[in-house]
C-alpha cells in the first residue's frame, strides 16, 4: 500500500475536508466481517432495467467482498498482523482541490515544508467523498480524477475510505461498480495480452456473471499508485480500442480507459506521488486533488489518541515542536507513527541515551527498536542482524537509485537476495519490509515507507565504506576492482571523500530523490550516532577530521551553487553534521535589525533563505527594502535569487 495503510499513509483553516487517519495500538485486532444484510444497503438499477435476482446476488456479493477488503486497516505491519477497523480509527486529512497535475522537481520532504507554510486562503477545500462532484460555479461534468500527494500522506487510505464508505450504502450511491486496481497489483500483469473483461475476470471473479458496459451501470475504476506503475503508459502513441472484448497489451487497456476510448461515461480516480503526476496527459484529467496529510491540530490529536498516558503525550509533543525538522515531518502520518513509537518508549523509560532531535537520531533509533522486537521473535538465530540490515539496505539503496518504491521478485534476486531470504525478512521486520499478496496472489515488497527506504540505503552505503573499505557509487568494473585490492591491502577509503561524492550526486539529482538519503548518510557518521549503532553492528570508527572535511566541502558548495532550493537541503546536511555556525551568525543579525547594514557573502544569503523558511513565523510579507539598503539594483537582484524561496512562499511581495 502506498499510505498508512503500511506506512504511507498541514496549517489550515477551519472548513478544509480532509482525510487524517488515526493510528490504533498494536494489540487491537479486527473484529469479525459483517454480513451481507448488516450492510444497511440493496443495490439501485437504473430505471427499466429488469435485472434478475441472480444480478441482484451477484452485485450484493461484489459489494461485500469489496467491504471485506477495505474495512480493515494494518499499521505498519504486515497482512499477518494486527488488523483494526477503518471506521474506528479514520479521521480527516486536507484534501484540496490543485489547479494542474504539474510534476515537483522537489524531494518530497522539500514540498511538505512548501505546504506547511502555504496559506490557506490559497486553496480549494474539497471532500473526499465529493471529488467527482463539481464546486460551486462549476458546471462541467468531472469523469477523471488525479489525486497527488507525497508518500506516507494518506492517499491510499482516502481511497479505502471512500470505497468502504460506498460499499456500506453511505456515499456516491450513483455508482453501481467500484473496481480498484491498484498499479503494484497490475504490474504484475505487464506481460499478458488479455481483454477488459478478462482484466477484470482475474481481479473480480464475480464480473463473470457480469455484463460489464457502461450503459448498464456506472462505473468508477480506481488506479492507485501511479507513481509505482511499470508498465509503458506512452499516450502519443497509444493505438484507439473500443471494444473491451479485445485482447490488447494491459497498458493499452489502461490508457484507453483513462482517455475514454474504452467505456467512456465510467469515472476513472488515479492517485500519484507528484513526481509522477504528469505520466497521465492534463488533457485526460478533468480535477487535480492534493491530499495534504496532518496540519497542527491534527498532529497534537494524533499524539493524544496514540499514545495513552497524556502527560507522556504532551511530552512527546513538545519535543517534536522543539526540532524544527522533525516538527515538519509530522505532517506525514507515518512520521508520527515512527515518532510515537520511539518517543513513547524513550521518554517513559527515561533512557540515558540522548532523545533523538534529528531526523537521523530518530530513524536509528527505530531500526534498533523493530531490531529489539525481532529478538523477542521466536526465530532462527542464524540471520544476524548485520546480515539483515545490510541485505534490506542493499535493496533499499539499488531501487532507491532506480526510483523504485516498491519491489518485485527479479529486483530482489539483481540484489542477491532470493524470496525465500525476502519473506523470512518480511516476516522478522514487518514494521520495515512488507510482503504483500494482491488479488492477483504475486508477491509484492516494499518497505513501510520512502524514508525507512532512505535511511536504510544510508546506513548500507556507510558501512560499506567503513567496513569494506567501498564506495558504492563507483560500480564500474575497475572501480570494482580498485575496490578489491583495497579491501585485501592497506589501502583506505576515505569517509569525507564518500561524503563529497554524495553530496555531487544529490546536487545533480533533477528530482532530488537523494536529498533525505543524503541527510541520513551525513547524519550517521557523527560519533554519537556510531556508538548508538555499535551495539547492533560492528563497524570501524570513523576519524574525527572526516566530518570537518565533509563540513568545509558542503559550505563551498553552498557559497557556488546557483539553486536556492539545494543549497537549504545543504544546510539541513549541516544540520545533521552538528555544524550550526552560518545559521546561528544570521539568527544574530537577523534578531539585531542590523542584516540591511551587513554586507553578506553567496553564502550568508543563503543562510538567510534557510533560517526564514525553517521558522514559525508566517511569510506574509516579503520586503526586500528590509534586507537590502540603497539603490543597487545588481545586489538587490543578488538578493532577490538567493531568497527566492522565501519569496515564494510569501502572501504578498514588495
Amino acid at each position: 500500500m502506498d499510505d498508512a495503510q503500511t506506512s504511507r499513509d498541514e496549517d489550515v483553516s477551519p472548513g478544509f475536508s480532509s482525510v487524517h487517519q488515526k493510528r490504533s495500538e498494536p494489540e487491537s485486532s479486527c473484529v469479525s466481517m459483517r454480513s451481507d444484510e448488516s450492510m444497511g444497503h440493496k443495490i439501485h438499477f437504473p430505471s427499466g432495467d429488469t435485472q434478475t435476482d441472480l444480478s441482484h446476488e451477484v452485485l450484493n456479493r461484489f459489494r461485500s467482498n469489496l467491504m471485506k477488503k477495505f474495512e480493515c486497516l494494518y499499521e505498519g505491519t504486515a497482512q499477518q498482523g494486527n488488523p483494526t477497523l477503518l471506521n474506528e480509527i479514520y479521521t480527516e486529512l486536507y484534501i484540496t482541490e490543485s489547479e494542474s497535475g504539474e510534476i515537483s522537481n522537489e524531494h518530497e520532504v522539500r514540498q511538505i515544508e512548501t505546504q506547511s507554510r502555504r496559506a490557506a486562503t490559497e486553496d480549494t477545500p474539497i471532500q473526499c467523498n465529493d471529488i467527482f462532484r463539481p464546486l460551486p460555479g462549476q458546471d462541467k461534468p468531472i469523469r477523471t480524477v488525479l489525486t497527488k500527494g507525497v508518500a506516507g500522506i494518506g492517499k491510499t487510505v482516502s481511497v479505502q475510505k471512500f470505497i468502504l464508505d460506498w460499499a456500506e450504502g453511505k456515499e456516491n450511491q450513483d455508482v453501481q461498480l467500484i473496481f480498484p486496481l491498484p498499479f503494484r497489483e497490475i504490474n504484475l500483469m505487464k506481460d499478458k495480452t488479455l481483454s477488459l473483461s478478462d482484466l477484470l475476470h482475474v481481479f473480480f471473479p464475480e464480473t463473470k456473471e457480469m455484463e460489464i458496459s457502461s450503459d448498464k451501470y456506472k462505473v468508477l475504476f480506481i488506479f492507485d499508485g501511479l507513481d509505482e506503475c511499470r508498465l509503458p503508459l506512452c499516450f502519443k502513441r497509444n493505438e484507439r480500442l473500443r471494444d473491451q472484448n479485445k485482447k490488447k497489451s494491459v497498458d493499452v487497456l489502461l490508457m484507453n480507459l483513462i482517455a475514454g476510448n474504452l467505456l467512456p461515461s465510467a469515472l476513472i480516480w488515479i492517485t500519484s506521488r507528484p513526481a509522477a503526476a504528469d505520466l497521465v496527459p492534463s488533457e485526460c484529467v478533468h480535477r487535480v486533488t492534493e491530499v495534504r496529510g496532518f496540519n497542527e491540530p491534527q498532529k497534537e490529536e494524533y499524539f493524544r489518541k496514540r499514545i495513552s498516558d497524556q502527560s507522556l503525550a504532551n511530552t512527546t509533543i513538545s519535543h517534536l515542536k522543539s526540532s524544527r525538522s522533525l516538527d515538519i515531518m509530522c505532517h506525514i502520518p507515518v512520521f508520527c507513527w515512527i515518532s510515537a513509537a520511539v518517543l513513547e518508549k524513550m521518554l517513559s523509560e527515561a533512557e540515558s541515551g540522548e532523545i533523538p532531535k534529528t531526523l537521523t537520531q530518530m530513524y536509528t533509533h527505530f531500526l534498533i527498536l523493530q531490531t529489539n522486537i525481532i529478538h523477542e521473535k521466536d526465530y532462527e538465530k542464524n540471520v544476524t542482524d548485520e546480515d539483515l540490515i545490510l541485505k534490506l539496505g542493499k535493496v533499499a539503496f539499488q531501487q532507491l537509485v532506480k526510483g523504485n518504491v516498491i519491489f518485485y521478485e527479479e529486483d530482489l534476486r539483481e540484489c542477491g537476495i532470493d524470496v525465500t531470504e525476502a519473506s523470512v525478512y518480511s516476516g522478522l521486520c514487518t514494521q520495515i519490509f512488507r510482503e504483500e499478496f494482491g488479488w492477483n496472489q504475486g508477491k509484492v515488497f516494499c518497505f513501510v515507507h520512502l524514508s525507512v527506504q532512505e535511511h536504510l540505503a544510508a546506513l548500507y552505503v556507510h558501512l560499506s565504506c567503513t567496513n569494506n573499505n567501498r564506495n558504492v557509487f563507483d560500480q564500474s568494473f575497475w572501480s570494482k576492482v580498485k575496490d578489491w585490492l583495497q579491501h585485501n591491502s592497506s589501502g583506505h577509503v576515505s569517509l569525507s571523500e564518500l561524503h563529497r561524492r554524495a553530496v555531487n550526486e544529490a546536487l545533480q539529482s533533477k528530482n532530488g530523490h537523494l536529498d533525505l538519503f543524503l541527510q541520513f548518510l551525513l547524519g550517521l557518521s557523527v560519533e554519537s550516532h556510531q556508538i548508538l549503532l555499535q551495539g547492533l553492528i560492528k563497524q570501524r570508527r570513523s576519524r574525527s577530521d572526516s566530518n570537518k572535511e565533509t563540513v568545509e566541502y558542503i559550505k563551498k558548495k553552498i557559497r557556488t551553487i546557483d539553486s536556492p532550493e539545494k543549497s537549504i537541503n545543504l544546510f539541513h546536511c549541516l544540520n545533521e553534521l552538528g555544524d550550526l555556525s552560518l545559521v546561528e551568525e544570521i539568527q544574530h543579525y537577523l534578531k539585531s535589525g542590523r542584516i540591511k547594514e551587513a554586507k553578506l557573502s553567496s553564502s550568508q544569503w543563503s543562510a538567510v533563505a534557510f533560517v526564514l523558511l525553517t521558522s514559525e513565523k508566517k511569510l506574509d510579507e516579503f520586503d526586500i527594502n528590509t534586507f537590502v539598503g540603497g539603490y543597487n539594483k545588481a545586489e538587490k537582484r543578488k538578493v532577490f535569487l538567493k531568497l527566492l524561496p522565501v519569496i515564494k512562499e510569501s502572501r504578498s511581495v514588495q
